[in-house]
């Protein structure tokens, strides 16, 4: 079996960082030859190369879109895939041009995500463009593959979508060895993730402001950067805790950041089912969330974390004062945390699961 990979290479976010587990997980299986496509060269590109993975770069800035579009499908004459598997709105696109005219090839796209809004209304032009995406996927493509049973809920009978046009393959990590658990005086919360408003962290810096003042052995960290760092730090600062919230940018080491933790908390307004959540859980994190997206398809309330309604201050509150109290509660749900990981949610289990998919799609030829 023959599959090309077809992803953004300049990102790293969470479809970046669940290309970059497959890929792993996808290598180790015998009689699969892989070619990885990557749009620019980035993190993405660096990690994999340093995995002895061989990738493809087409670097977007040095030629039209045209011509990547010829790239791809020299790459695809070349290569000779039976399945071309894509990532990301333009990825997408570019796989269906590369197949056109070529029966054989089977086309997976792996949707991420529901269209990010911030919780702003959707305008006309977005909703056009996302119809028109999800038409193309439902009408082009001969599986789309969705991270969460909820976005099967979302998108079933929409859009041309049918029973035998989408599956549901969760997200998975590689597992961390060696994991034990800080016995600090304090207790430091961390989240991570891209610096956008769907992310919500302007309510994790809220959060920090509500717990320092009822409890002063705590502290809070943040991995991650963009567009809104600037706006994070100063209302960090005009709560006064600069001494007890840090935003660290962008994290290569992100072991180093979990082993570090004791708890872990997702304020988003929306996910699929977040890579972010998945590292902290295998490091045996509880974690606190909102009940929206996939999260309660990772975390089953009071077994490994809480679940709390979406921008809900007092919620989150409590379930995190709850957990820094009760040191037992604590270590109970860490553990649970990490064994649901290991369970249901690893790199292997993910891999096999997109190799079976891959030879089921190729059977009916």
């Amino acid at each position: 079996m023959r599959v090309m990979v077809l992803c953004s290479g300049d990102l790293w976010a969470g479809a970046e960082a669940m290309v970059y587990q497959l890929v792993n997980g996808l290598a180790g299986i015998p009689n699969l030859d892989l070619l990885i496509v990557l749009l620019n060269k980035g993190r993405l590109a660096k990690k994999l190369e340093k995995r002895g993975i061989e990738v493809h770069i087409i670097e977007e800035s040095k030629h039209s879109f045209l011509a990547i579009v010829r790239s791809v499908r020299k790459s695809v004459a070349e290569f000779s895939p039976d399945v071309i598997h894509s990532h990301r709105y333009k990825e997408n696109m570019l796989a269906w041009f590369a197949a056109i005219g070529r029966k054989n090839i089977k086309l997976v796209a792996t949707q991420h995500g529901m269209p990010e809004t911030g919780g702003e209304a959707i305008s006309w032009a977005d909703r056009l463009k996302t119809g028109l995406f999800f038409r193309m996927l439902s009408c082009c493509f001969d599986r789309t593959v969705l991270v969460s049973g909820e976005m099967r809920q979302l998108l079933f009978g929409s859009y041309g979508f049918s029973s035998k046009d989408i599956a549901v393959i969760h997200n998975g990590i590689s597992i961390p060895k060696n994991i034990s658990h800080r016995n600090g005086q304090r207790v430091v919360i961390g989240s991570a993730g891209r610096l956008f408003p769907v992310k919500d962290f302007s309510l994790f810096v809220d959060l920090a402001h509500f717990l320092v003042m009822q409890i002063g052995t705590v502290d809070f960290v943040l991995a991650g950067d963009g567009p809104q760092h600037a706006m994070l730090e100063e209302k960090i600062k005009s709560y006064g805790l600069q001494e007890r919230f840090r935003i660290l940018g962008h994290q290569d080491d992100m072991d180093a950041f979990y082993r570090n933790l004791d708890l872990y908390i997702n304020t988003s307004i929306h996910e699929g089912i977040p890579m972010s959540v998945l590292e902290a859980m295998s490091y045996g994190l509880p974690v606190v969330a909102a009940k929206v997206g996939g999260f309660p398809e990772i975390v089953q309330n009071g077994e490994q974390g809480f679940l709390v309604d979406v921008r809900n201050k007092n919620a989150y509150v409590d379930r995190v004062l709850e957990l820094i109290l009760n040191q037992d509660l604590r270590l109970k749900m860490a553990k649970s945390a990490r064994k649901k990981i290991v369970d249901y949610f690893s790199q292997k289990t993910m891999a096999e699961k997109y190799y079976q998919l891959y030879g089921k799609l190729l059977s009916r030829e």
